[in-house]
């Protein structure tokens, strides 16, 4: 795991970055360069081989065992190190783009309290289809953002908006933004609403 800014002990807030598909934990931490993360620590697991499972996120979870459960712990494990050091979730914010967005939602939704903040750029919860009993607690109003392509190549809008209507079930302060473009990437405006409605 890689670590960035103010140390974990100093730190009022903590963000968890998850890199996506053939990225690296340092590439991922290149957002602190955009987004509102002065103060913040910063921790970036990463996979191994660089990729957290080998198949589709909308593959039958069967197929990305039994690297989406030793992904999962792998996150739990920064956030337990977290709350060992005396943070709580409410300063926890955790970010991810692409596969690590997909990574971030199942299991922040799988572990449902209220964080500091979400952030999924280009994401949707795993599975061939969404088995809701996987899912538990309350997000407590927690900001979550999800922002991606109308018609992104990897993560369909029809996913997007099924794990949008599942998180605000479970009372996640949901935005989602959804652009014109057919670009798989992090857009400038994303930037800006998180920076001013969750970041800030």
């Amino acid at each position: 795991m890689m670590h960035r800014g103010t140390s974990l002990l100093e730190a009022e807030k903590v963000g968890i970055l998850v890199h996506g598909r053939g990225s690296t934990a340092q590439q991922i931490l290149g957002l602190a360069d955009y987004l509102n993360l002065t103060g913040f620590a910063l921790l970036a697991p990463e996979a191994p081989g660089n990729t957290w499972y080998p198949y589709s996120f909308m593959a039958p979870i069967s197929q990305n065992q039994p690297h989406l459960d030793r992904a999962l712990n792998q996150i739990d494990q920064v956030v337990a190190s977290c709350i060992a050091q005396g943070k709580s979730k409410e300063q926890l914010y955790l970010i991810g783009f692409s596969q690590g967005a997909c990574l971030t939602l199942e299991y922040t939704t799988r572990n449902a309290a209220s964080y500091g903040g979400i952030i999924a750029f280009t994401g949707g919860l795993i599975g061939e289809k969404l088995d809701t009993t996987r899912y538990k607690g309350d997000f407590a109003q927690t900001p979550l953002f999800i922002g991606a392509s109308h018609k992104d190549m990897h993560v369909p809008l029809s996913r997007i908006e099924e794990t949008e209507l599942l998180l605000q079930s479970m009372n996640a302060k949901v935005h989602k933004a959804i652009f014109p473009d057919n670009y798989h990437t992090i857009r400038e405006d994303e930037i800006k609403w998180v920076n001013q409605h969750i970041l800030s």
